[in-house]
């Protein structure tokens, strides 16, 4: 299937944009730290590949919830350093640094954003949510790192969104205890939230 011909110096479409990725060709065959990078099929996603690497982060969420918070930082700041080693190497393999198939930094940024947060689905799903917009929005530093093109740039701007993503995820706690009366309570819009 050939993508859509436009009129030369027409703006493109909503679904033409939407479909572009920040990829460039890739050079030979994927080896497995561009997988690595891409966090298994979740990079490949033909729509919103960073939000599909951050719903892929989940399950790790989910995994990693019974450790102790410094066995978990251990791990963040392994996975850390193992994505930006991928990210750097799949960036060379597309030839774009931050090429649109690499996730990983969708998933240590979820896993900074979460570092503090007990284990919910609510939880997971309120963290997942603020972290997507932190990550589109990007404010500063995460900007600041955004414009850094290798592995390390490309992974701590998803770091910056994830602890502002935390914080934003700390006001909501504090907004459902104060206005709606969460924190312990038997109301069915709390359940599971503060575990």
């Amino acid at each position: 299937m050939s993508a859509p011909e436009t009129t030369p110096g027409a703006s493109p479409s909503l679904l033409e944009r939407l479909g572009r990725s920040r990829s460039g060709l890739p050079l030979g065959r994927p080896g497995p730290w561009v997988i690595v990078a891409a966090w298994g099929p979740c990079g490949y996603a033909p729509l919103a590949p960073g939000t599909a690497g951050t719903l892929g982060a989940i399950p790790l969420f989910w995994l990693l919830r019974g450790l102790p918070l410094p066995l978990y930082l251990v791990t963040l700041l392994g996975l850390f350093a193992i994505g930006v080693y991928a990210a750097d190497r799949a960036g060379a393999y597309w030839q774009v640094a931050d090429a649109s198939p690499i996730v990983i930094d969708e998933v240590v940024g979820y896993l900074v954003t979460v570092a503090l947060v007990p284990w919910s689905w609510p939880a997971a799903i309120a963290a997942f949510l603020l972290f997507r917009v932190m990550d589109v929005v990007k404010p500063w530093p995460a900007s600041a790192f955004d414009r850094v093109k290798n592995g390390f740039g490309v992974v701590l701007d998803d770091v910056a969104a994830g602890v502002y993503a935390y914080l934003a995820f700390e006001v909501l706690r504090l907004g459902l205890r104060h206005f709606l009366g969460c924190g312990g309570g038997p109301h069915f819009w709390c359940a599971e939230f503060f575990q």
